[in-house]
Formats: C-alpha cells, structure tokens, sequence
C-alpha cells in the first residue's frame, strides 16, 4: 500500500479534535486510510451506505455512549444528515466527562453541503481535511509521467496496464453519472451530464463560456451554473479564482475551470496512454492543470492560490499566496525545457512575487534569469512541502 501523505494530519487533528471530517471524492482512498488509522486504537466502523450499518444507528445516542471510550468512523455520512444535531450533544456530553478528542472520524464525498452541515451543527467542534487521490509526492519520481496519463485516483493508478486503468476510469465515470449523483438529490439526466463533463475535458484549464455550453445542451445558463456548483461540490472540478492586485490594468474576472483528476479528464477525452497524450491538442491544459492539482494539494493552510491575467495577456498560471504573505509566481510549461513568454515577466512586474519558477515537464532544476528559476513538478512539490513542514514546526512550540 502507498503511504498516504494526509494520514499524519488525521492523527494530529484527531488528537485536538473531538471529531474530524475527511472530505475527498469517491475512490480516493478514504475509506483505506480511515481503517489503517482506526487499527491504531479502538474503534468502531459504520458504512452508512449499508442497511445493516444505519440500523445500528436507529437510536444514535445510545450507540454513541456505549462506544465513548472508541473512535467512531462514519463513512458517507451524508446519507445521514440527522446526525450531526446528535454528535453535537453527544460531543458537548463528552466534553463534560472530561472525553475531548479522537472520538469520530467522518467520511464523505460532497464537500459543500457537509461542510455546511457540519460548520452549522459542529461549529468549534470538527475539524476538516481533504484527501485528494495520489499525488506527486506519494510516488516515485520515475512514476510521474504515469500519474498524469492515469491519474491518481488508485484503483486507476496501479492497474496492471493502461487498458485495465482506462476500463477503471470509464467505469468511475459511468457510476458517478447513473448511481451516486442521483443518490445525492439532483435530477440530472445522465447523458447530459457526461456531455457537459467532457466539455470541461475540452477546455481544460480555460475560462468557460456559459452561454456557448448553454447552447450545446439547450440548456439555460442558469442550469450550467447549477451543473458547475455541483461537479466543484464533488471534488470533481476545480474553479481557479483571479488573483487581483492593485493595478490600473484590465483584469480577467472570471474564474478558470479544471478537472481534478487528470486521468479522469484523458479517458473523457478518449485518450489511453502517454504517446496519444503527447499528440493531443488538450496535452498542455492537461499538464497545466495536473500541475497545478498537485501544487494547491500540499500548498500549508490558509494558503491561497488563484491566477493573474490581463487584457493586454499578463500571465501568471498559478499565483501562491503563502500564510505570511509571501508570494510565488509559477508559469507551467509543458515541455522539457523552460521559456517564459514576455506575459510572464509583465505579469510579475505587476505582481511583485516573491519568489518566480517555471515548472516543465523535465527532470532538471536551472536558473532562467536573475530572479526565475526552472524546476521540474516534483521539485516544486517538495519546495513547497519544505514550507509547510517549516510552519507546522514553528507552530508547535518546543516539548509538545
């Protein structure tokens, strides 16, 4: 099994926590990841999604008392919204008995609506962590090629060929748009929905135009915002919000739109290995947005991350925002060597990051000018693990 990188945080939120909700989309690993940390300690596991596991639940604060001494892992609790009213007073009854931590472990796949439930019901009391599928610095670094092609959820990751993780991932899609998107509520017809997915697969990494998609599904562009708000809520799809700065310039406003999982954005595309990527014309949004996926992943808390862009065609790919302020600015190439466009350096002229890289798609790590440095994904990846091991350890003041 691959260690999983998220699992140290777990343990330490678990430790300041009474509860802890681990957000991810499904197939990602989180139900592994929640049975190794509960084989550390005792616990009880409950699947909501089984019959048998919700009955147990028919009286949940009983069940909750009789297991206090336990770490309680919930997985798909949002099959179960009523309950977290009840771990409210069960956690504030604990509390009174002197129990404050590591008592639950909640699992879900839709991070909107449970965050919401959660921050209104367990305000002060949760805390939350997101388990993203296999990224770069869980693997290998002659693996990083295979993670862009397959991508990273795992099943799809350590097929035994590409054939067996492009029959995986087709599979994945098939079940997200016929059982667990209609499970969840909405009432969105399956074809149209895959449509509209594979539309986003197009326009990797692009700022989508809702009335042109709105079109093409005769839909309104009301319903595409709808069907947006709803693949963001699934973990599936990321919105990259503009980084705005104090300029006279004419920005871009609205936000660019990536598929999470780049293995789910090549198998909608229809394309099966690294030699038909290479040849595509959507490889450099795929990168691009594999890039970036794998950087916001072990980006330290509270950083924020967005892209700058003018009228004129100042750019910056990715802008990280780092806790304290600092500023990096990160242009992502597709090739194996690194050019920055003149957009690149106006963009920074205006931005005034404090640090600049060019991250390509080889393996070597060289200067480009004065204040820009050329690296590869994995380098960028450790560079900023460093700063957040950095500000974990300054956060935790010496003997604790």
């Amino acid at each position: 099994m691959i260690p999983r990188r998220i699992y140290d945080t777990v343990i330490r939120r678990l430790a300041l926590s009474p509860a802890v909700i681990l957000l991810g989309p499904r197939q990602a690993g989180k139900t592994t990841l929640s049975q190794e940390i509960a084989s550390q300690c005792p616990s009880a596991y409950l699947d909501l999604e089984s019959w048998s596991d919700r009955e147990k639940l028919s009286d949940p604060e009983a069940y909750f008392e009789r297991h206090e001494d336990k770490l309680v892992v919930l997985d798909e609790v949002h099959r179960v919204p009523r309950l977290f009213h009840v771990l409210r007073g069960v956690i504030d009854r604990g509390r009174r008995k002197g129990i404050r931590t590591n008592r639950f472990l909640l699992l879900g796949s839709a991070s909107v609506e449970l965050m919401r439930q959660s921050g209104e019901s367990l305000a002060g009391r949760i805390a939350h962590v997101e388990l993203c599928p296999f990224g770069v610095p869980e693997i290998e670094k002659s693996g990083i090629d295979k993670l862009w092609v397959r991508g990273g959820f795992p099943d799809s990751f350590l097929a035994k060929s590409d054939a067996q993780s492009m029959l995986w991932r087709n599979d994945f899609i098939r079940t997200y748009l016929e059982r667990d998107i209609p499970d969840l509520g909405p009432r969105i017809p399956a074809e149209t929905l895959r449509r509209f997915w594979t539309m986003l697969a197009h326009c990797q990494g692009g700022v989508i135009n809702a009335a042109e998609i709105a079109g093409s599904l005769a839909v309104s562009g009301k319903t595409v915002a709808r069907y947006l708000d709803l693949m963001v809520d699934l973990l599936l799809v990321r919105r990259l919000r503009p980084y705005h700065v104090n300029t006279r310039k004419r920005l871009i406003k609205s936000p660019k739109v990536y598929l999470r999982d780049s293995g789910i954005t090549h198998a909608l595309l229809g394309v099966c290995d690294r030699e038909a990527l290479y040849g595509h014309p959507a490889s450099g949004g795929s990168w691009e947005g594999f890039v970036i996926e794998n950087l916001i992943a072990v980006s330290p808390e509270r950083s924020v991350a967005g892209f700058y862009r003018t009228s004129s065609g100042s750019e910056i790919d990715l802008v990280l925002e780092l806790p304290g302020g600092e500023i990096w600015a990160i242009e992502i190439k597709s090739g194996r060597s690194a050019a920055p466009a003149r957009g690149f350096y106006n963009a920074c002229e205006d931005v005034q990051p404090n640090r600049s890289f060019i991250v390509h798609a080889g393996e070597e790590r060289y200067p480009v000018s004065q204040d820009i440095e050329a690296v590869s994904v994995f380098e960028m990846a450790r560079e900023i693990l460093n700063i957040s091991a950095e500000q974990f350890s300054a956060s935790v003041a010496p003997g604790d």
